[in-house]
């Protein structure tokens, strides 16, 4: 068993596309340096536009990851098309139920 996260994320202007291929590659190589489980990862979109990403590290993966190159490098492709944003700044967590727009990965 893993860790669940959901992080936020807010594309910078002109960057929306540039980030949806990113979340949509990001699940896949981490998978493939054997950081995220096979968990199915879900991408949704917020009223404002901002990228919600689910998906499951495996056990210890979080803190390989801030050391591993490859991963470094995809968070900094990151920086330059988004912002994250905490999950409380989102409209939607003000709803007793969060509806998003699913987003196909």
């Amino acid at each position: 068993m893993g860790e669940m996260v959901i992080v936020a994320y807010r594309p910078k202007p002109g960057q929306e596309q540039a980030l949806l291929e990113l979340t949509r590659h990001h699940v896949t190589a981490l998978r493939r340096l054997g950081l995220a489980t096979d968990r199915p990862a879900l991408a949704m979109r917020s009223r404002d536009g901002v990228i919600v990403e689910i998906f499951e590290w495996h056990d210890g993966a979080i803190q390989t990851a801030h050391t591993h190159p490859d991963v470094l490098a995809m968070w900094e492709h990151y920086a330059v098309v988004c912002d994250y944003v905490p999950l409380n700044e989102l409209p939607e967590s003000r709803d007793m139920f969060a509806q998003f727009e699913p987003i196909d990965l």
